[in-house]
C-alpha cells in the first residue's frame, strides 16, 4: 500500500510514525511547504526502517500523491489554548481546499486530520470531486477514545471492553451516546454502582480534552496519530470495522449535505454511516451540532 501525508509538523509526524509502526504503509510519501522539513523527517524515518515492518520512506511531490492507496492532509495551523477549533477555520480552509484540489484524481481515500476537521473534511470533498464515501475526517474517532479511556479508568475496566461513542462534531458541540453505552452487554446505566450524575463531568472531561493537552505541551499529536493509522489500516485492508469517522451525511440519522460524525462500517469503499442508537435528548444535541458546523462552513 502508498500512502502520502501532506504537512509534516507535529501531528503529521505522529501520524507518520504511526503508520510505519503498525506496518500499513509499504511505501510512504511526505511532503511540507518547507521542503527541507520534509527532507529531513524522511531521511529520519527511513533510518528506522530495522524497527518497523518492511517500508520505504521518502518525499514527492502532491500530484503524484493522486497515484496512492490513500492521503491524509495534516496541514495547516494548530490550535492554542482555549482557542475553540472552529476558530482555526479561517486560517485552514484555504489551505486544505487547495489542497484537495489538487488530488481531484486521487484513487484511495482522502482523510483529514485538520482542524475543524469536520468543516475542512466538508471543504475538501467539495474541492476534490470525490464521492463522500472516500473524503474521511478522522471526526470523533479520538473523542470516542477518550471516553472509552474516562470510562475504563472509572470502572475498573480496559478501555477495549467499553462500547460508548461520541457523535456529531470534533469539537465543542459533540455528542455523547450515553444512552447506548455498555460493558460487556450490559448497558451502562444498568452498571453496578454507575448513577447518571457521573456523566457530565466525563463529557466535559473528554470535551476539554484537548484545551488541556495544548495548555500544557503546545499541540495534540500521538493519539491523533495512532487514530489515524488506525483508520487507514481499516480502510485500506477493508476490515469494515465501525468507526466514528467524519464524512459529508446524506440524510443519516436525519442529517444532510454537512460533515460530522457518525459511526460508519469502514473498508475499501470508504464509510457507509449507520444511524446510531440515539435517545431523544441525544438526537435534539446532534441536530444542534450539525446545525453549528453548517453555519461554521455558511461562514467561509
Amino acid at each position: 500500500m502508498k500512502i502520502g501525508v501532506i504537512g509534516m509538523g507535529r501531528v503529521g509526524t505522529s501520524i507518520a510514525v504511526s503508520i510505519l509502526h503498525q506496518g500499513v504503509a509499504r511505501e510512504l510519501i511526505v511532503t511540507d511547504v518547507q521542503a527541507r522539513v520534509a527532507e529531513g523527517e524522511a531521511l529520519d524515518l527511513a533510518h528506522g526502517a530495522s524497527f518497523y515492518p518492511a517500508a520505504t520512506v521518502r518525499t514527492g511531490s502532491i500530484e503524484e500523491m493522486s497515484a496512492c492507496d490513500a492521503v491524509v492532509i495534516a496541514a495547516g495551523r494548530n490550535g492554542r489554548a482555549d482557542e475553540p477549533r472552529l476558530a482555526l477555520l479561517r486560517d485552514n480552509a484555504r489551505t486544505i481546499a487547495s489542497l484537495a484540489e489538487r488530488l481531484r484524481d486521487l484513487r484511495g481515500v482522502l482523510v483529514i486530520v485538520s482542524n475543524p476537521v469536520d468543516v475542512l473534511a466538508q471543504l475538501a470533498h467539495e474541492a476534490s470531486g470525490l464521492p463522500a464515501e472516500r473524503v474521511l475526517g478522522t471526526g470523533t474517532m479520538l473523542d470516542t477514545a477518550r471516553l472509552r479511556h474516562a470510562l475504563g479508568r472509572e470502572l475498573g475496566i480496559d478501555p477495549r471492553s467499553v462500547h460508548a461513542q461520541v457523535v456529531g462534531e470534533h469539537g465543542d458541540s459533540e455528542v455523547v451516546s450515553w444512552s447506548s453505552a455498555h460493558v460487556a452487554g450490559v448497558p451502562l446505566r444498568s452498571w453496578p454502582g454507575w448513577t447518571a450524575a457521573r456523566e457530565a463531568a466525563i463529557a466535559t472531561e473528554v470535551r476539554r480534552a484537548a484545551y488541556e493537552i495544548i495548555a500544557r505541551k503546545g499541540a495534540t499529536n500521538h493519539a491523533i496519530g495512532l487514530v489515524t493509522a488506525a483508520l487507514l489500516r481499516c480502510a485500506l485492508r477493508d476490515e469494515r470495522r465501525v468507526l466514528t469517522v467524519s464524512r459529508v451525511q446524506d440524510g443519516c440519522a436525519g442529517v444532510r449535505a454537512v460533515a460530522l460524525s457518525l459511526p460508519a462500517i469502514v473498508g475499501a469503499a470508504g464509510a457507509a454511516p449507520i444511524a446510531p442508537a440515539l435517545d431523544d435528548a441525544e438526537q435534539a444535541a446532534l441536530a444542534r451540532s450539525a446545525e453549528t458546523l453548517r453555519a461554521a462552513r455558511a461562514s467561509i
